[in-house]
């Protein structure tokens, strides 16, 4: 039995209850990998009390943060910054000091394969942004728990604020050598791949990216704005750019994640309407025992490679010719990755609980599409370089607005 290390830790940040199901996919897959760390989740006061014994069902440590109501040197920096709230939330991190090292990830980050090794890495180690090498991404980094760094944060936060008015721009600014100083702290970008990188440089990841560890669904779109058909185990791509083709593998797997092993926690604490589940979901009391099967097929799970992912690649010009990851399926049946084609036969049927789940959430969307932003907030992401280069300011979007102005 692999021994368990309990003063290291991965760490994430849900705002919201949103977020909370990022956060929850995020820990499902690390425990998929059979990480040996603790796993940590840094909450706010708009997650929902049910959510948060969610939370505490899944991660081994669960911490309040609440700038507001902190009292300490965070309250006057935000007195002083309000713009950077969200930013001053994400640096608490830094207070985990009953860990030696720790690892953050953002609740929208994906683990597709072991990334323990990343604890080899000191601080502050983290991959390129895709938008601008020379700065590194705070998708994912590495780092130490110290009290002093935290206040030298702060500090520098409340005099100098952030160049992107956020915690990459802070960070950035914070440790400002990592670009030159030492490249042990350059991660792999197979550590943090976001679809940014896969759409500017397609071929590397063809070539490279059958050994994704960490995948970082970056941009106003995130999957549980998405809608998924979970009979077909798909996300459905209505309001996908064509780009968006590229990276659809992963929405699927994290949405295989989510259907199986997240949502009977969220109908159980009453998250999901349960009058909804129960009219869509006869068997819907036996949520609870369906999780207890679960639970233990994760115990004798086998990883998801990321190579079998890559696998889809060629076929994605065609939907209808496009295979489909069965991940979801394979957690919780025969633990392990597999390609369907379109005319082969259907697989053996899943157990009866996981028929009910996917029977009802056919077309399942977790939130309203994403409302259109004004025009100043359209233009004030352009001016903090936040451009959605696969959705709305893509191209082709771009091209069609000249169009019709121009008329």
């Amino acid at each position: 039995m692999v021994s368990v290390v309990t003063d290291q830790a991965f760490v994430t940040l849900a705002t919201n209850d949103d977020y909370c199901r990022g956060a929850l996919v995020l820990c499902q897959s690390l425990r998929h990998h059979k990480t040996t760390r603790q796993i940590v989740a840094l909450y706010t006061p708009q997650v929902s009390s049910n959510m948060r014994r969610v939370l505490e069902r899944l991660f081994d440590e669960i911490v309040e943060v609440n700038v507001l109501d902190s009292g300490d040197s965070a309250h006057l920096a935000l007195l002083t910054r309000p713009e950077l709230g969200i930013t001053f939330t994400k640096i608490h991190c830094w207070c985990l000091t009953q860990y030696s090292k720790c690892v953050f990830m953002d609740a929208d980050t994906l683990v597709c394969s072991n990334i323990d090794d990343l604890f080899e890495r000191e601080e502050l180690s983290a991959a390129p942004d895709p938008g601008w090498p020379d700065c590194f991404n705070t998708g994912v980094f590495v780092y130490r728990p110290s009290l002093e760094t935290y206040n030298q944060l702060l500090k520098f936060a409340t005099e100098k604020g952030s160049f992107d008015g956020g915690d990459q721009g802070l960070l950035n600014s914070f440790f400002s050598d990592w670009s030159t100083t030492d490249i042990h702290k350059h991660l792999p970008f197979i550590y943090n791949l976001s679809a940014i990188a896969i759409y500017s440089y397609l071929p590397a990841f063809k070539h490279f990216g059958s050994s994704v560890k960490v995948f970082h669904f970056l941009g106003p779109t995130k999957p549980w704005h998405l809608k998924y058909d979970a009979q077909t185990k798909c996300v459905i791509q209505e309001n996908l750019a064509p780009s968006d083709s590229q990276f659809i593998d992963f929405l699927n797997l994290w949405w295989d994640i989510y259907t199986t092993c997240i949502l009977p926690l969220l109908v159980e604490h009453e998250v999901v309407d349960k009058k909804t589940i129960e009219y869509q979901m006869p068997q819907a009391g036996d949520l609870q025992v369906s999780m207890r099967r679960q639970e233990e097929a994760v115990a004798h799970e086998k990883p998801i490679k990321a190579s079998k992912l890559l696998e889809t690649q060629d076929h994605l010009q065609s939907a209808e010719k496009r295979e489909k990851i069965t991940a979801g399926h394979s957690m919780l049946t025969k633990h392990e990755t597999e390609i369907i084609p379109p005319d082969t036969p259907e697989p053996s049927k899943p157990p009866p609980h996981q028929e009910d789940v996917a029977a009802s959430l056919a077309d399942l969307s977790l939130d309203e599409e994403p409302t259109q932003p004004v025009e100043a907030e359209e233009r004030r992401r352009w001016e903090e370089g936040n451009v959605d280069y696969l959705g709305r300011d893509a191209f082709v979007n771009i091209q069609r607005k000249l169009d019709r102005f121009l008329k």
